[in-house]
């Protein structure tokens, strides 16, 4: 669920066509003489369509109708991409959710043990770790970025059809072994600390 009580879907690649289709027609309907002066032709307009559908690839179509409709609302010009793009960002941060590259940085940033780590959303610990610490700590490359992008959208769809996730602490109370405060003590003296 989303904070503003609407569920969202994993969406198909048709249902995201039609999303890109609708989006174009909303901003032609709202800014019909700008948007015939940018996407005047047939083939402006086939290949407006194909670089939005690329750019917006990773948006679920309720957020970018819904981006539409907060664009349209807030401008007098014809919006850019650019401006789509961070509209559909601004209701990606209303989600609760981290940005994937905040998510990305958070992960490459964790360390051992990662089970006890304040994430910021569990699905953070997951994306990393189906990932591969190792893979994370290594390099920093695009390819690693992409696949945790990937894993990332993936597990916050499922979040959002109503799946739980909990970080469950490996450690188990009973092996722990009591702190020893006269060990401490000693250790502090020896080592002048």
């Amino acid at each position: 669920m989303t904070p503003l009580g609407q569920k969202k879907s994993t969406s198909t690649k048709e249902e995201f066509i039609s999303s890109i289709e609708s989006l174009f027609l909303k901003l032609e309907l709202a800014y019909h003489y700008q948007f015939y002066k940018v996407f005047g032709t047939d083939d402006k307009l086939k290949e407006g369509k194909k670089l939005w559908a690329i750019s917006l690839r990773n948006e679920v179509p309720e957020v970018l109708l819904e981006a539409a409709e907060n664009v349209i609302r807030s401008q007098s010009y014809l919006p850019t991409l650019t401006d789509i793009m961070k509209a559909c960002s601004d209701i990606n941060k209303m989600d609760g959710f981290p940005t994937v590259e905040e998510a990305y940085i958070e992960a490459r940033k964790s360390y051992q043990p990662r089970a006890e780590i304040n994430w910021s959303h569990p699905i953070v610990y997951f994306a990393g770790k189906k990932v591969g610490w190792n893979n994370l700590n290594e390099k920093d490359s695009s390819q690693n970025f992409n696949a945790f992008k990937k894993i990332f959208n993936a597990l916050k769809n499922e979040a959002f059809n109503g799946k739980k996730f909990e970080i469950k602490d490996n450690t188990n109370l009973r092996t722990r072994k009591p702190f020893n405060k006269s060990l401490f003590e000693e250790l502090r003296k020896k080592h002048k600390v």
